[in-house]
């Protein structure tokens, strides 16, 4: 292993977020067991990918959570308006797993931003009164903007914050 492999090695395993800048980097990190699952990727993992710009990743994670699901590097190339080929070296680093919509491991993620009454209370251990007081802060202070807003606003406890974050999408 020379110097520039160990040193790739280094700044990979330092960075969660680091943005690969070539093939070479891509199928080191694959080597390192690196894995960005295409279905559930954020912005910041779509990000690290070489050549895709923040409107690509936003559009990408904007069409899984309408529930489109990939299912290979094609579906995402056409996602993006481009050639396979010139994603191709993303493949060592991507899988596509599908996600059923209502399965234990992937709930069906609600907006709280605009969910009824109806869609909270289908939230496992979400009490009725809970539910009532986000629509009411909602409707008075205003959207959400993320899990922690909501727990802060509401005075939830950690936990159900933690819990609610599996079922919340803002």
């Amino acid at each position: 292993m020379n110097f520039l492999h160990r040193s790739i090695i280094k700044k990979i395993q330092s960075n969660p977020y680091y943005r690969f800048q070539s093939e070479t980097e891509i199928k080191i990190a694959s080597e390192l067991g690196i894995k960005i699952d295409a279905n559930r990727a954020s912005v910041d993992d779509w990000l690290r990918l070489p050549g895709i710009s923040i409107i690509q990743a936003r559009n990408l994670v904007e069409i899984t959570n309408s529930g489109i699901h990939f299912l290979c590097l094609e579906d995402l190339a056409s996602a993006l308006g481009i050639s396979v080929l010139k994603i191709q070296c993303w493949e060592s680093i991507l899988y596509f797993a599908y996600y059923a919509q209502d399965s234990f491991h992937s709930p069906a993620k609600i907006n709280p931003n605009n969910a009824s009454l109806e869609q909270l209370k289908t939230i496992p251990n979400l009490d009725e009164n809970i539910a009532k007081k986000l629509l009411l802060d909602r409707a008075s202070n205003g959207k959400y903007k993320h899990i922690g807003d909501v727990q802060k606003r509401l005075n939830l406890d950690t936990d159900l914050a933690y819990h609610l974050m599996s079922y919340f999408q803002f």
